[in-house]
């Protein structure tokens, strides 16, 4: 593949964020079903009266139920269309998608920039609360409310035994051809005057469901039902425990993206494709 844009067309980052309570997640899908990328096609293909739809590509795509505050996402425009519409576009969009959904910016992307590929670091917020009254009801399409007191320094104890670069095959739903060896940047939870237990959760990149995954253990170690070590053992066995849930959606947010300076978007965009494999122990064999 190739960071290359396509002659008379024109790469435009588009930084938005969205409620995912309606949403079949970002992806779009046959059948009909109402997507996040479907949306903003749509506006785009309204708005500059194109009979093309311009297709997103976008940081991480969230599952259905998942919101995002800090999405990036990128489209290749016509030059002409572009030009034609850059300076009113973000306004008509506003007027044109649904109130769940903004686009806060939209620019002419810097040489080699691409959403998804160009990312250094993803970072999400799980947000819980063990308020034995359970959720504001103000905030309950974005927090989880679990019915068991948490201990935040045991999940502490027990997201440090995660972090750094493994195969998180125990935390992810396989997909064919896929690696699921990630680097977990940061994975940290704190407990507010409000009582809602936000965790952050940082890697260069995620596999699918590994974020709701690895809330769930970690909950099990708050609630008490396994010991801090459990997730590391897990981990380290490196398949699937049937006593790891994923986590309903609704508490989880795509929260940032983070991208290298311009000059080396296009190194970091090369460097991303290369499926990863982790390090042969001394004196393994490759096979």
């Amino acid at each position: 593949m190739s960071d290359d844009v396509a002659p008379g067309h024109v790469r435009v980052r588009l930084d938005l964020s969205y409620d995912g309570s309606a949403f079949s997640g970002w992806a779009k899908q046959a059948g009909g079903r109402r997507t996040v990328q479907g949306e903003i096609e749509d506006a785009l293909r309204t708005v500059t009266r194109s009979r093309e739809t311009y297709e997103l590509t976008v940081a991480g795509r969230t599952d259905a139920g998942v919101h995002a505050r800090g999405q990036v996402a990128h489209v290749d425009l016509p030059r002409e269309v572009w030009a034609e519409h850059h300076d009113k576009l973000l306004k008509r969009l506003a007027g044109r998608l649904p109130k769940d959904v903004r686009v806060w910016a939209l620019r002419e992307a810097p040489q080699g920039f691409d959403a998804r590929f160009s990312a250094v670091w993803r970072r999400y917020a799980y947000r819980v609360t063990d308020n034995p009254g359970g959720v504001d009801p103000l905030l309950r399409g974005h927090v989880l409310w679990h019915d068991w007191p948490l201990d935040v320094d045991a999940m502490n104890e027990a997201a440090r035994a995660l972090l750094g670069e493994h195969d998180f095959a125990a935390y992810c739903k396989k997909r064919e051809g896929a690696t699921t060896i990630r680097t977990l940047q940061e994975l940290s939870l704190e407990k507010g005057a409000d009582g809602i237990i936000t965790a952050t959760v940082r890697a260069d990149a995620f596999c699918h469901n590994m974020v709701r995954s690895l809330i769930g253990a970690l909950l099990f170690v708050g609630d008490g039902h396994r010991p801090p070590d459990w997730p590391g053992k897990v981990l380290a066995a490196g398949v699937r425990d049937s006593a790891v849930h994923v986590v309903r959606p609704h508490g989880l947010t795509l929260e940032e993206v983070g991208y290298p300076a311009d000059e080396l978007l296009a190194a970091r965009s090369r460097e991303a494709r290369n499926k990863r494999s982790l390090p042969l122990a001394p004196g393994a064999g490759c096979c």
